[in-house]
């Protein structure tokens, strides 16, 4: 039995949210589109804003620890206009980390579950030497589409974009 549960975040989540996003910009710096010393910077309000869950185009979800703690998050994110969502955000803490946990799992299909009906696709853009990402994403069932772009904090690096079928 997993100590740990997925569900949407809420604004109250704004101290766990960005203790979390502290971690993930330390462990993980090419993964994410800002740096640790950026995200510092920010004020309780961007925090409680991102954690708040309560724009219709964004979506936050958390793995959290029967203690409050949040061990991972995953977003979804879809422009006004845009023809398909975005995965944003993916992060779990080390110990939680690998298909024995099941953590990336359970996060992933809560987004995918939000996704739906909102486009053909879920999208990602991936740094290209995140390999163990890419692997994950690889295992369920993401496929390359071509397109990458420079990574904005390192333009000699890029992004590659992923996209998982919505519609079977």
């Amino acid at each position: 039995m997993a100590d740990w549960v997925v569900r949407a975040s809420t604004e109250d989540d704004w101290e766990a949210y960005r203790a979390l996003r502290f971690e993930m910009l330390a462990d993980a710096p090419i993964a994410f589109l800002e740096t640790l010393e950026q995200a510092k910077r920010h004020p309780d309000e961007h925090w409680r804003r991102r954690a708040s869950n309560t724009a219709g185009t964004t979506t936050l979800f958390a793995a959290v620890a029967d203690d409050g703690r949040w061990l991972g998050s995953l977003g979804g994110y879809q422009a006004v206009g845009a023809r398909d969502p975005y995965l944003v955000g993916v992060y779990v803490t080390p110990a939680y980390r690998g298909r024995e946990h099941g953590m990336t799992d359970a996060l992933l299909d809560a987004v995918i579950a939000w996704a739906r009906g909102r486009g053909d696709r879920l999208l990602l853009e991936v740094h290209e030497d995140n390999e163990p990402a890419i692997r994950s994403y690889l295992r369920r069932g993401f496929v390359f589409t071509g397109r990458t772009q420079p990574y904005p904090l390192d333009r000699t690096a890029n992004e590659r974009e992923m996209e998982l079928p919505l519609v079977r």
